[in-house]
């Protein structure tokens, strides 16, 4: 999975990068510090992989991870290349959801690129730019489509789509929220339409509104509003915070949180959001080897999961053993969890469900 993070400067966008990534973007207190996307993989957190692996004394573990883009500072008229416009548009192209940090505390020490705190016209700002150089995608593929409708069916129905799509998008409306048929929305996909991406808002505040989660915080409200209305993901985070965070060992990041009255980090918040607005899970293997998780999307079958680890195991798929793994840990080995009758052989139509343990028989 790929997160662009975009923001306006000074958000506190890089700030959040370096933290979750420990990758040491450069962040300083003027617009475009971050000139080439920086990108960093983090191992998702999941706790059943150290239980999993204590009891199979596995030799290594393999998390599931997120790349995550850092994505320069965007501005009004970025589609037309002010700022450091349009390769970084091209970037977010790239990924499979947006993290936008949108700014929700005040500070006088940190200059805001339009002189105030308003976190929906920050918003705006940059989703305006995203539906310009979505705009310009449309007009591109609309000209080519348009040669061909007069002797082509097909072509003429795209083009009547099209036209109504952009008619959507210059009303300032994200290419998200636009209704269309189920059978149009694979072609819809395949355009690589930025205001198509799912969004996560995360919302930048000080250190006094995360022990509320943001919910004193009238900015914060205001975001969360924007979210639901247009089917996104939100959360609260301090990058500061965050990135002291990131500084400090296991042990004292979780004496730290818990002084602060959090149970999770800003990094468990996001891979949170992000697996719930894409729709994915994770189910793990474990043996003396390894233990592993896979993301797979919620509602794929046994077969395709297989597929994840390799393609013979998808071709030549017999069955699955399947284990729950709470039941797996419970019972304090696979033998006894099969004699209480909690190992199942599951075929070909099983949906694979969150924290299955899994072993896939296959034959090529």
């Amino acid at each position: 999975m790929k997160l662009g993070i975009v923001g306006l400067p000074n958000v506190g966008k890089s700030t959040l990068f370096n933290a979750i990534t420990k990758a040491g973007a450069e962040s300083a207190n003027y617009p475009f510090c971050t000139i080439d996307p920086n990108v960093g993989v983090v191992a998702v957190p999941d706790e059943r992989l150290q239980l999993l692996s204590d009891l199979y004394h596995s030799e290594k573990i393999t998390p599931a991870v997120i790349e995550f883009v850092d994505i320069a500072g965007l501005v009004k008229g970025a589609s037309k290349g002010e700022g450091l416009g349009n390769q970084f548009l091209g970037n977010i192209r790239e990924t499979d959801a947006i993290v936008h940090v949108v700014r929700c505390f005040d500070d006088d020490n940190v200059i805001h690129v339009d002189g105030s705190v308003d976190p929906i016209r920050d918003i705006e700002t940059i989703e305006l730019e995203l539906i310009f150089s979505d705009l310009e995608v449309l007009d591109r593929r609309m000209a080519k489509t348009k040669k061909l409708a007069n002797n082509d069916k097909d072509a003429k129905k795209e083009y009547a789509l099209l036209e109504k799509l952009h008619a959507h998008l210059e009303e300032g409306k994200l290419a998200i929220n636009f209704e269309a048929e189920e059978e149009d929305a694979a072609f819809l996909d395949s355009l690589g339409l930025l205001t198509r991406k799912p969004v996560i808002y995360a919302c930048n505040v000080g250190e006094e509104s995360l022990s509320d989660d943001g919910v004193s915080n009238p900015y914060v409200q205001k975001v969360r509003e924007y979210a639901k209305k247009n089917h996104s993901e939100s959360f609260v985070i301090s990058a500061q915070i965050e990135q002291e965070i990131s500084e400090l060992s296991d042990e004292e990041k979780g004496e730290y949180l818990e002084s602060l009255g959090l149970s999770e980090s800003g990094l468990d918040k996001i891979v949170r959001a992000s697996y719930s607005l894409l729709g994915l899970m994770s189910y793990l293997t474990a043996g003396e080897k390894e233990t592993r998780a896979w993301t797979i999307k919620k509602g794929t079958k046994a077969p395709q999961a297989a597929g994840k680890i390799h393609t013979d195991f998808e071709r030549g798929f017999i069955k699955a053993e399947v284990v729950n793994y709470k039941d797996l840990l419970d019972n304090g080995s696979l033998s006894a969890a099969r004699e209480k009758g909690l190992v199942r052989m599951e075929g070909k139509e099983y949906v694979m469900q969150d924290g299955d343990v899994v072993l896939f028989r296959f034959n090529v």
